[in-house]
């Protein structure tokens, strides 16, 4: 087969993976929203809602570094599979189980395997991707992993108003049935279209090659978890319950407020390429660890903005939409950087074993902030917890002072068209 054909190839199966992951990412976004809203209705203290979810970021964590030795071995392919059956399981769990079983044990382990499905099928994507662009073409490397995180995250949003809409209109356990259908129609479809492999298979990995032994990915995994900490500390549980009992929102404006805040985050990631062009313009550099410790320090200033205005008294609604926009925005270009910086660090060969170590941290830190976000909530309210977000960002900028501040430099033209 030539170089052409084989990337011809890599690209249709990319496609089919990513259709794939779209899929499952609608449907694991519409789930979280409707077990999150369901079990707050039945009564569920904003500690016990979030306690449903530390299974699914647990195991989120589990499933990055063996998922990593998985494809390693067996190839990208079998993680993904295997990913949207594990999908159609955890909602086949909550869709057909009688309402005596609908308890938080019972819900903890769908959500469990929910988690499972989620970062094997966000691995294969995301690690496809290195494979098909072609080397030495950074810019490239930067618009098609912006484009994918950013399409994933638009994706996610909507499945937060889905889950709101089926909720209301169906009802809890026929919602689930109505994702399983969607999960199980891009399993069909990607297992009957998909030709070949999907990346390297290497039987003879080992499992203590999935512990990344490169300097830049160990900095950048650390980043990243306190990174996903500061935002899921407030974003998890706290805010949307800030938003019904305190505000009186409906569940519906609730839930359409996290739904555009996430579709927003999304689109500012598939759009970081144009705006780090203009940069770009005057240095002729992609990102590197000083872009991302300089918006990391930046960031922290607005949910420190946020607590500081609601301490004053200020206007709750306003602070909240204009101040959380702000953070959306900035936060989802740090995001964009480091989904780059990991595949830019990575080589070929290598790139499923990295890119799970470093999903495994990205895991870590919505698993802290998860827990954090119930309990702070609970105890010092949305305040404390915008708080908490601040240091944790804090320490993420300053982790990323230690990274490489050069990077591989591409044409401006190139940067500027991505």
């Amino acid at each position: 087969m030539t170089g052409t054909a084989r990337r011809e190839g890599d690209l249709r199966n990319y496609i089919l993976v990513t259709a794939a992951y779209w899929a499952d990412t609608l449907a694991d976004g519409a789930s979280r929203i409707l077990v999150l809203f369901f079990f707050y209705q039945l009564g569920y203290s904003a500690l016990e809602v979030a306690t449903l979810f530390l299974f699914y970021e647990f195991f989120g964590i589990v499933t990055n570094l063996v998922g990593g030795w998985i494809a390693s071995r067996m190839g990208l392919k079998a993680t993904l599979f295997s990913g949207l059956g594990i999908q159609i399981v955890a909602l086949g769990m909550l869709g057909f189980a009688p309402d005596a079983w609908l308890v938080v044990p019972y819900v903890m382990a769908s959500q469990a395997l929910s988690g499972i499905a989620k970062d094997l099928t966000k691995m294969s994507s995301k690690s496809a991707v290195k494979l098909v662009v072609p080397e030495d073409s950074e810019s490239s490397l930067f618009k098609w992993v912006a484009i994918l995180t950013g399409s994933k995250n638009a994706l996610k949003g909507v499945g937060f108003f889905l889950g709101g809409l089926l909720l209301t209109v169906i009802g809890f356990q026929s919602a689930m049935l109505v994702l399983l259908g969607i999960v199980a129609t891009a399993l069909v479809t990607t297992s009957t279209l998909m030709e070949g492999s999907l990346g390297y298979s290497d039987m003879g990995a080992k499992f203590r090659h999935m512990f990344s032994h490169t300097r830049e990915i160990n900095l950048l995994a650390a980043a990243r978890l306190f990174l996903f900490a500061s935002r899921d500390v407030w974003f998890v549980v706290a805010l949307p319950v800030y938003l019904r009992t305190v505000l009186d929102w409906s569940f519906w404006a609730a839930g359409g407020f996290l739904a555009i805040w996430v579709i927003g985050y999304g689109a500012v990631q598939a759009s970081a390429p144009g705006l780090f062009a203009r940069r770009a313009k005057q240095t002729g550099d992609t990102p590197t660890g000083r872009t991302a410790a300089r918006l990391a320090f930046l960031l922290a200033a607005f949910p420190a903005a946020i607590a500081a205005s609601l301490a004053a008294n200020l206007d709750p609604t306003f602070v909240l939409v204009v101040g959380l926009i702000l953070f959306g925005i900035v936060f989802a270009l740090n995001s964009a950087v480091h989904s780059y910086l990991v595949l830019a660090y990575a080589e070929d060969e290598t790139v499923a074993k990295n890119v799970g170590f470093y999903y495994m941290a990205n895991a870590g830190g919505r698993l802290i902030g998860t827990i954090l976000s119930g309990a702070v909530y609970q105890w010092l309210g949305l305040e404390g917890c915008l708080w908490f977000s601040v240091g944790l960002v804090l320490i993420a900028a300053t982790i990323s002072l230690w990274l490489p501040s050069d990077q591989k430099r591409v044409p401006v033209e190139a940067m500027a068209t991505a």
